[in-house]
């Protein structure tokens, strides 16, 4: 049975980082990036600790096992993890419904990842269920940036109630999709 929950321990923290580094695309195939979707950011172990610490990630538990995670980033972090750095820059400059995006109140999944042997079985769901439990009484809308290769995710996130509000190209050629859920207006 499944059960989501924000981080509370040290050992979560590092089943995160185990699961993400079986899931990045650079340790992955081309055949499984295609169907099975990929992270791209590797955290660093301490700013993970440090963000959960801040504000626990959910993640879905079977029993002991991590079945999947999806990273709570504050703003307060944008500069700890620099692969998302020129996300939040560019969102300093962007207006959402006529107000800077970055004027609401909000924050990033910084990643979100199921463990293979969960994945169909509603566990992406249910992660993004448990946040918005969890946060929606203070927060406008959560955002993230999916790279638009990654089909599989912008399926999900849309799915679960994730809309576009901006795409653009990393200066390494990489298409983001940077996508919102609202939940106060």
């Amino acid at each position: 049975m499944i059960r989501y929950k924000s981080v509370t321990t040290e050992r979560e923290v590092r089943q995160i980082l185990k699961l993400q580094q079986t899931n990045l695309s650079k340790n992955l195939d081309d055949n499984t990036i295609k169907n099975q979707g990929f992270v791209t950011v590797e955290h660093n172990p301490k700013v993970l600790l440090e963000m959960n610490r801040k504000r626990g990630s959910i993640i879905a538990k079977d029993k002991n096992k991590l079945a999947g995670y999806a990273l709570v980033m504050l703003w307060d972090f944008r500069n700890d993890v620099h692969e998302i750095t020129p996300m939040f820059d560019l969102l300093d400059t962007i207006q959402y419904k006529n107000k800077p995006f970055n004027s609401y109140k909000s924050f990033a999944v910084g990643q979100v990842c199921v463990a293979e042997a969960y994945r169909g079985q509603g566990v992406f769901d249910g992660m993004y269920a448990e946040m918005k439990k969890q946060f929606a009484g203070e927060y406008n809308f959560i955002f993230t940036e999916i790279a638009t290769r990654n089909t599989r995710s912008i399926r999900a996130h849309e799915r679960v109630g994730f809309h576009s509000v901006y795409k653009y190209a990393a200066q390494n050629g990489e298409e983001w999709d940077v996508v919102v859920w609202e939940w106060l207006t």
